[in-house]
């Protein structure tokens, strides 16, 4: 299972060892190394190897995934013609012979039960259970973190984003400031101990090891995300700015209309956090209430915070805001759904075009 769960990730198992060729090659047979559909596999042999220079084993490297009879150096050199052709490889290896390899590798896999001293001292990570199901897994919670980074990345910077747009947007037209820095500071801290908390315990996104391999290559942030920071920045911060002009030009007083338009940039973040969870697929799935209990407890906390600086009498001197009516709310909740919308209509787009 653990095999197949490589293969469909667009991680390629292959199997080197000193057995006979036709010992290896059923085995590779039975744990789905070479599939069912390859009639005659080829299997190189450690005297194949030997007679082979560095350009004629690329050419068959990419191809052949069972190599038997092998030496040391013959290890060395499949991870070196594997890299020279592009590839990211992890080696295996328990024995002393293996450790050549396991240093050339770019990720050393050593055996932690019965490997030797020499293996796992030349490895990069020792297997506890000496299990390759744990390598698997091991890659399905790498690429889960990595995820997971990206979409702390891709929620911060459009919610700071939309701070620094209110303050510029205000000071290059001249009105009132609808946030106050010392409000400015109040939303980066409470934003900051909850909702990007959150993403950190985000789980595996459906489908994340039926994706092809990063390129190691390519930004943290491409087009898709750079473009998301910008709409979300300038929906969260625009719709707060129009807001806070609305109940001025209404005759709302500055401390009414300054809580309202702080209120409007809080509820926008949360609701840009519900569909921030789920990068490529829609958040509208029974996941977003199940898979990560903690988001929707810093939620509640950063909302009983928000509350607590909204109606607090000592909250209110601190920061300038004061008590507004319940109805206010619908404001800022129908903001946050209009952000939430625009994501998943984004990420809609992207997967059918994709």
């Amino acid at each position: 299972a653990a095999v197949a769960e490589c293969r469909t990730a667009g991680i390629r198992p292959v199997m080197i060892t000193g057995d006979h060729p036709l010992t290896a090659l059923n085995i590779a047979r039975q744990l789905g190394i070479v599939g069912a559909e390859v009639e005659n596999p080829r299997v190189v042999s450690g005297t194949e190897l030997a007679a082979m220079s560095v350009d004629e084993l690329e050419e068959i490297v990419e191809d052949v995934a069972v190599y038997a009879r092998v030496s040391p150096e013959h290890k060395v050199k499949i991870v070196e013609a594997l890299k020279d052709k592009g590839h990211i490889v992890a080696m295996t290896g328990d024995g002393v012979n293996d450790a050549p390899a396991l240093k050339r590798a770019d990720i050393g896999v050593a055996m932690g039960l019965k490997g030797t001293e020499a293996a796992k001292e030349a490895a990069d990570m020792v297997l506890a259970d000496d299990n390759f199901a744990t390598i698997a897994a091991a890659m399905k919670m790498g690429r889960t973190i990595y995820d997971n980074l990206r979409k702390a990345i891709v929620f911060m910077l459009p919610t700071n984003g939309a701070q620094g747009l209110v303050i510029f947007v205000a000071m290059l037209v001249g009105m009132n400031l609808p946030i106050t820095p010392l409000q400015v500071l109040w939303v980066n801290l409470i934003t900051a101990v909850t909702l990007s908390l959150a993403l950190s315990f985000e789980p595996a996104e459906p489908g994340i090891m039926r994706r092809r391999p990063r390129d190691p290559e390519t930004s943290l942030l491409d087009s898709e995300a750079i473009l998301r920071i910008l709409y979300v920045s300038v929906l969260i911060g625009g719709a707060t700015i129009a807001v806070f002009q609305y109940l001025q030009m209404n005759d709302a007083s500055l401390e009414v209309s300054r809580t309202i338009a702080v209120n409007t940039l809080v509820v926008g973040q949360v609701f840009y956090l519900f569909s921030a969870r789920f990068s490529r697929v829609s958040a509208l799935r029974t996941e977003l209430f199940t898979t990560n209990p903690v988001s929707w407890l810093c939620v509640a906390l950063m909302l009983a915070l928000q509350l607590a600086f909204t109606y607090l009498p000592f909250m209110q001197s601190a920061f300038q805001t004061t008590s507004v009516g319940l109805l206010t709310w619908a404001v800022p909740l129908l903001v946050g759904v209009i952000v939430f919308a625009a994501v998943e209509v984004d990420k809609l787009i992207r997967r059918r075009v994709g």
